[in-house]
Formats: C-alpha cells, sequence, structure tokens
C-alpha cells in the first residue's frame, strides 16, 4: 500500500504540475510507472496465496509473471542508465541540453527503454517456457522467475536460456559503466563549482538517483550471480524480496526527501484539491 500511494502520488503531481514537465521528471514519472507495475506482478499474488494458504498459480499466471516481471525489471535497469544520461547532460553540457534531451529525444529514449525491455522480456518467456520440464512443479520462490523454472529443467536446451541470461547480464552490466562513467564525469564537474550552495544544489538531484542505482543494482546482482555455495530457500526469499519489493517502496521516498521541487508540487496540489473542496 505503501509503494502504490508514494507512486501514485509521484505520477500525480507530476502529470498535473506544469512545472515539473522537465526530462528529469518525465523520466522519474516513467519509473514511478514502472515501479508501480513492477510491485503490483508479484506481491498480489503472493498476499493472495498467503489469505487462502495456498501456493497455486496456473502455468499461464506463471508465464505472464514471469514475462511481466523481467519486463519491468529491464526496462528500470535501462530507465536508471537514461536518467544518468539526463544528469550528466544537464551538469556536464548544460548548453547543450535543449538540443540532447528535447521532447521528442525524451520520448525516443523511453520508447526505446521500453521496446528493448519488451523485446528481451519475450525472448526469454518464450525460450523458458520451451523447455522441457521434468523435475516436478514447485518453485522454490513466491513468484515465478527464471532460475526457479530453470531448476526444474533436466534437458540440455536449457543452456540456450543461460546463454540469454548472460546476454541479459552483459547488458546490465554495460548500463552499470554507463552510470559509473557518467557520475565520475558529474563528480568533477561537481567538484569545480566554486560556490558550496551550487555544489549542494547539484548533490541533491544527483544523490537520490545515485541510491536508487545502489539499491537496484546491488541487491539484483547479488541475487542473481551469488555463489551457489552461499545459496538457500530462506537467502535466496530474502534476496528476491530485496530487489522485487524494497526498491518500489523506497524509490519515491528517496527521490522526495532531498527534492524541494517535488515537495513543494505536492503541497500545492494538496492544498488546490483542499480549497475546492471548502
Amino acid at each position: 500500500m505503501a509503494a502504490l500511494l508514494s507512486n501514485g502520488l509521484i505520477i500525480t503531481v507530476i502529470a498535473c504540475d506544469q512545472h515539473l514537465h522537465t526530462p528529469m521528471y518525465y523520466f522519474l514519472l516513467n519509473l514511478s510507472v514502472l515501479d508501480l507495475a513492477s510491485i503490483s506482478t508479484t506481491v498480489p499474488k503472493s498476499m493472495a496465496n498467503s489469505i487462502w494458504d495456498s501456493r497455486a498459480i496456473s502455468y499461464l499466471g506463471c508465464a505472464a509473471q514471469l514475462f511481466l516481471f523481467s519486463f519491468l525489471l529491464t526496462a528500470e535497469c535501462c530507465l536508471l542508465t537514461v536518467m544518468a544520461y539526463d544528469r550528466y547532460v544537464v551538469i556536464c553540457r548544460p548548453l547543450h541540453y535543449e538540443t540532447l534531451l528535447g521532447s521528442r529525444a525524451c520520448v525516443h529514449m523511453a520508447a526505446a527503454t521500453w521496446g528493448s525491455a519488451l523485446l528481451n522480456s519475450l525472448l526469454h518467456t518464450v525460450n523458458t517456457f520451451s523447455i522441457p520440464l521434468c523435475k516436478g512443479n514447485a518453485v522454490d520462490q513466491f513468484f515465478c522467475e527464471i532460475p526457479q523454472i530453470l531448476k526444474l529443467s533436466c534437458s540440455h536446451s536449457y543452456l540456450r536460456e543461460v546463454g540469454l541470461l548472460g546476454v541479459s547480464v552483459s547488458i546490465a552490466f554495460g548500463c552499470f559503466v554507463f552510470i559509473v562513467l557518467s557520475y565520475v564525469q558529474i563528480f568533477r564537474a561537481v567538484l569545480r563549482i566554486p560556490s558550496e550552495q551550487g555544489r549542494h544544489k547539484v548533490f541533491s538531484t544527483c544523490l537520490p538517483h545515485l541510491v536508487v542505482v545502489s539499491l537496484f543494482n546491488s541487491t539484483a546482482v547479488f541475487a542473481y550471480l551469488k555463489p551457489p555455495s552461499i545459496s538457500s530457500p530462506s537467502l535466496n526469499l530474502v534476496l528476491s524480496f530485496l530487489y522485487s519489493v524494497v526498491p518500489p517502496a523506497v524509490n519515491p521516498l528517496i527521490y522526495s526527501m532531498r527534492n524541494q521541487e517535488l515537495k513543494d508540487a505536492l503541497k500545492k496540489l494538496i492544498q488546490s484539491g483542499f480549497f475546492q473542496k471548502q
């Protein structure tokens, strides 16, 4: 409920306030939509199973859950990279900001993010569910994800999906390297700003994004690349919770705590709604 409310508020505030119709907030709106969809893909079914004391999910439901979750996970990774590029341009190349990040460029970047995520997820889903499963039908997780499905296979054809996962990990690593390089350039530019107030203002817009990137990447990478020797059902459950449930819930809090523009817009929206009722 906290994730739904906070992300819903950010979407509403950015959509309603004309002052927030800038590239940074446009990408933040996309991130909130992704977080809203991501947590709605896994948690409701898990809650329903808990209430009804069941652990069942249909075959089609499992496929849909895997497709949506991998789609949203990939899209979030790409979008965080685009947001890092936005911060790089606004700080390191401010004179070219309107050219490099005009409204059309922003729409194209968002469309490329969603489109590439859709293609990646479609390939993974079709490939994963074309593999013969012969080791039962119990997924050792609270939602359907690719590594847990592959554990049920006894065919060598699962190596195709392992190869696809390797490509996805490489893409994610490339995004992470791009983000790191962007922030190296950003911090070099910030340290050259003579005014302490100016440096503080820049850090206040960059640090929330850096925290979100660190939280998302560290938990997801460790969950998928941890050594088999330390793997256990309880650890897998905790790690999956950390990268699938925690980021959508805390991202709005991280972005709003240090963002005065977002706070002011939310306050104005609440006050306008209150006075309209009066």
